[in-house]
């Protein structure tokens, strides 16, 4: 659930593992929960909830396991409260780092994404110290090979698009929070597969790194996108080209 679509496609393009898969229904199970708990279990009448419910559909996450969250959050089966936090720091060589947090326990996730960022070499920022670096967007990743460029530029934009970019063979689809839920309804309303879908906060500039600092980057990342009340990390890392930060 990254952020950075260059990692994000890597991670999705060779496929979520079950174990990840797991991790990720997880998280998506939580956003839902809350969405319905703050807003009511009606999607059509509460667009946080909505979008939570694209993003879980985008990664293929079963019918029954979104219904069942909504009942979570609407306690109909059985609420957890969960609070919504915000951590920022810097990974090794400057990489600003943004963590949004879901937990029912603010005291252990404080001390666990400290504990991540300290043992792998970066430190917590004060609140606004990173979060400036980073603007709010909708942002809808397609495989190139199996739709059309022409097509999805045609259905994006549409829909209130802002931008479509072919790379690397992904097709990214960016769009204004604000628009994200209809170009994300027009897109699987064509029954297209997407790789990602979510609003995510998108570097301004991103953070080029060597080998070596890529190898710490990516491990502190990794630790805290494996924390279970971790919710979504985003960063400014740009790896260098053929590095697999899944491999750290």
């Amino acid at each position: 659930m990254s952020g950075h679509s260059k990692w994000a496609t890597i991670k999705h393009a060779k496929g979520i593992a079950d174990a990840k898969r797991g991790k990720l229904f997880t998280k998506f199970i939580k956003e839902i929960s809350i969405a319905a708990k703050m807003g009511g279990g009606d999607p059509d009448s509460n667009p946080r909830l909505r979008t939570a419910i694209l993003k879980a559909r985008a990664s293929n996450m079963p019918k029954d396991n979104i219904e069942r969250a909504i009942k979570k959050g609407t306690g109909e089966d059985g609420a957890t409260s969960y609070e919504e936090l915000v951590y920022e720091g810097y990974a090794a060589g400057g990489v600003a780092v943004l963590v949004e947090v879901l937990t029912d326990n603010h005291n252990r996730a404080a001390a666990d994404v400290r504990n991540i960022f300290t043992k792998n070499g970066g430190n917590l920022g004060t609140s606004g110290s990173v979060s400036r670096m980073f603007d709010r967007k909708g942002v809808i990743e397609l495989d190139a090979e199996k739709v059309s460029e022409e097509e999805v530029m045609e259905v994006a934009l549409e829909a209130g698009a802002d931008d479509i970019v072919n790379e690397d063979g992904v097709i990214t689809i960016t769009t204004d929070p604000s628009s994200f839920n209809a170009v994300a309804e027009a897109v699987q309303a064509k029954e297209w597969e997407t790789l990602s879908a979510e609003v995510s906060m998108v570097p301004q500039a991103y953070t080029a790194v060597d080998a070596d600092t890529a190898k710490k980057v990516a491990k502190l990342l990794n630790k805290l996108e494996d924390n279970d009340d971790v919710q979504n990390v985003w960063s400014t890392v740009e790896y260098p080209d053929g590095f697999d930060p899944d491999a750290e």
